[in-house]
């Protein structure tokens, strides 16, 4: 049977045969060469960053994007230390700013001070992409908040679909490359076009075109024409990928978090070569077998996994919105581009057109792990099957039902802790469904461990082993398996990041961190290490815990403030970990709400535990809930912890109140969040003034995803 990148199932078609087909799906060259980049950069950098928003509205004065000055080679050269191998940056963000000389539009930088108007962010990056080796992608919002809410928008204007001519000449801005298009659209979609003709043709190659699907607000029925945008691109940017379309798919979260089986031959109703729009893709079971003999078409579909070095998309101080550590970054790392995807990881650039230094810090760490990791084989003076262990992706060991496993030799014994798989893809797919990794331990082969697919590449994590043979099983598979590349490596243990927490009575307990997504960091928990002469270090101070810095024994008291803390062990120190605590609670009671939702009592908001949390019921007029908090406080701020366990009650907007009484109430402020439901992450409101109030009332006004009720796993008060 043929290779294909798209595979149409026949009604005719048995379990076996789709199974078949779906072995013959490959990615594109073009998806191939994106799968190699494996690691990835975001820009989001626009007036949110001045603004401190997340979202715009699209009526921000162009002016507030004060930038004064601008480094792109430090971007790019981070980057690089990083081993990162391409850039998408934000050009255009749901705010209809563009950060690049349009012919098409005022509303973006060449209507800032910036260079009195006339600089171009594009052209800078794509400069320093270029003398540091990157390549460069750019992300276009499809929706345009600008186009929607300025009178003259072109933005669901009901105007009449007609042949238009892309682009549109404009009088003193002739454009070097001749190619023109003929396409029969509305405004904005002549509009969009426009600007992806100016971005794919005066700033160099450009190796992916991000089109993010969120839609702030929608306006008069716009709809986009894809099919237009897509023969535009491939015409003018042949090796380009295009994300949230046919060559990748969203991972299905903004948080970091992967799935356990990635695979990449996905199922369709309808051709995804003519489709013009494509869903978010969310599940956890999305590919499976069961999931493609339900299919009318297969078809490969890369996953990118995409979050955000910060909190948030965009920057907002260096002091408040707190950063991912090293052992975060690079345990996101090991999973997404180890699980069959790519990892693209935002870094916001701050108001001074820079990335903080503390983002650099990481960024250089992960880096140097990385290179540390990744940069030696293990395998290379190993015996056993050369078309796996000579590191030539397109060299290849086809395997069967016989001959299902692969042995490798070494002179003397290593010792490894990390093991890379890699599937011929670009010639025979993804085939793998289970395989199992065996150690040569005391004359006899014992198993270490078993994962399910590999695809582009496979990273297994694992205690560490000594021993001179090894050996990989194929336990199932959906066609003949064709193994490319086996590597070994050897993680060196760190100390492990700690987690930091406080009960309802005010004390504070530090421990290695248990991770939301159930990774093992080290290949063991690192709970394990507790008893190996760590030393777990903290401050309470602000400052970073150093040497001689208290060490944790037990519990202590702390009324309110941030701790931070680092293991320690060896001389060697992990990565610092921060946590902010409001007022403790103990003497807190709930004096009002509109109601509770079954067994989600309103207690849950203020219990310390954020597992647990209030859900209202239904919504009518509000969602509130109010607060005695025993005593008079002094309030600067505060945080919202939404709950995770369903999308259901996150609340987007609302307002807090005060009371001297707990029954008349007062407006304090009006807090928004945005991105809730993607990335349910605690988030901070800090007030314009500090107030002194004994009781406090939180009301919702907007429920993210259009919810009728409101949800809090956790409330703390910041003095």
């Amino acid at each position: 049977m043929p290779v294909s990148n798209t595979i149409k199932i026949d009604g005719d078609d048995t379990n076996d045969s789709i199974l078949l087909k779906a072995a013959h799906i490959i990615p594109t060259p073009n998806q191939y060469e994106a799968l190699k980049n494996e690691f990835i950069a975001f820009i989001h950098f626009g007036p949110n960053t001045f603004t401190r928003m997340e979202w715009g509205n699209g009526m921000e004065d162009p002016k507030i994007f004060n930038l004064q000055k601008l480094n792109t080679d430090q971007w790019c050269k981070t980057m690089a230390a990083a081993q990162m191998k391409m850039v998408i940056i934000t050009v255009k963000h749901h705010d209809g700013f563009v950060l690049w000389q349009s012919r098409y539009t005022k509303h973006g930088i060449m209507s800032t001070p910036f260079k009195n108007g006339k600089g171009d962010i594009l052209k800078e990056l794509s400069a320093s992409c270029k003398k540091y080796g990157l390549k460069l992608g750019v992300y276009l919002s499809p929706a345009d908040l600008f186009q929607i809410e300025n009178k003259d928008g072109l933005y669901g204007n009901l105007s009449e679909y007609s042949e238009r001519t892309i682009p549109r000449a404009v009088e003193g801005r002739p454009f070097k490359n001749k190619t023109t298009f003929k396409f029969k659209v509305d405004d904005y979609n002549e509009y969009f076009l426009n600007q992806l003709f100016e971005l794919l043709t005066e700033y160099g190659s450009i190796d992916e075109v991000w089109f993010d699907g969120a839609h702030p607000k929608r306006k008069g029925g716009q709809t986009y024409n894809y099919m237009a945008w897509k023969q535009l691109i491939t015409t003018l940017a042949p090796k380009a990928v295009i994300y949230g379309k046919q060559d990748i798919r969203w991972c299905g979260n903004e948080a970091g978090g992967t799935r356990d089986s990635e695979f990449n031959v996905m199922p369709y109703a309808e051709n995804p070569q003519e489709m013009n729009s494509f869903a978010d893709i969310t599940g956890e079971d999305i590919a499976s077998k069961e999931k493609l003999y339900e299919a009318k078409y297969l078809h490969y579909q890369q996953a990118e996994t995409n979050t955000s070095i910060r909190e948030g998309w965009f920057y907002r101080d260096d002091d408040k919105q707190k950063v991912r550590s090293v052992d975060d970054v690079f345990d996101i790392f090991e999973r997404s581009v180890g699980g069959n995807s790519t990892f693209l990881l935002n870094i916001p650039p701050n108001r001074d057109g820079k990335f903080s230094d503390e983002d650099v810090k990481v960024l250089n760490e992960v880096g140097k792990r990385i290179q540390e990791t990744y940069g030696k084989n293990l395998f290379e003076k190993a015996t056993g099957s050369n078309n796996v262990l000579d590191e030539d992706l397109s060299s290849f060991e086809v395997l069967d039902s016989v001959n299902n496993e692969i042995i490798i030799t070494i002179k003397d014994p290593i010792k490894i802790n990390r093991i890379v798989l890699q599937e011929a893809i670009a010639t025979h797919g993804e085939r793998v469904e289970k395989h199992a990794l065996d150690a040569w331990i005391d004359n006899a082969w014992k198993e270490i461990l078993t994962a399910t697919n590999i695809g582009y590449k496979r990273i297994l994590r694992f205690p560490e082993v000594n021993s001179n043979k090894f050996r990989i099983r194929i336990l199932e598979s959906r066609f003949y398996p064709a193994i490319s590349n086996v590597t070994a490596h050897y993680y060196k243990p760190k100390p492990p990041q700690l987690a930091i927490t406080r009960d309802i009575n005010g004390f504070v307990s530090i421990h290695p961190k248990r991770h939301d997504f159930g990774w093992k960091p080290h290949g063991e928990n690192a709970s394990e290490n507790i008893n190996s002469g760590i030393k777990m270090r903290y401050t309470t101070d602000g400052n970073e815990p150093t040497s001689d810095s208290e060490i944790y024994i037990e519990p202590f008291l702390l009324e309110s403030g941030e701790v931070k803390a680092k293991a320690e062990a060896n001389d060697e120190k992990g990565s610092l970990t921060m946590q902010l605590f409001g007022i403790v609670k103990k003497d807190w009671k709930v004096i009002g709400e509109d109601n509770s939702s079954g067994k989600h009592s309103s207690k849950y908001a203020i219990d310390e535990n954020s597992k647990t949390y209030w859900q209202s019921g239904p919504k009518n007029d509000l969602n509130f809930i109010s607060i005695d908090l025993g005593k008079a406080q002094n309030i600067k701020g505060f945080i919202y912890t939404p709950q995770k366990e369903h999308n259901e009650g996150m609340i987007e907007k609302g307002v807090l109140k005060s009371s001297k009484d707990g029954k008349t109430w007062q407006l304090i402020d009006e807090f928004e969040f945005g991105n809730l439901i993607n990335d349910p992450t605690p988030r901070t409101h800090y007030f314009k003034e500090a107030i002194t109030t004994k009781y406090i009332r939180i009301e919702s006004k907007v429920i993210a995803g259009g919810g009728k009720t409101a949800a809090i796993s956790e409330i703390d008060l910041l003095q």
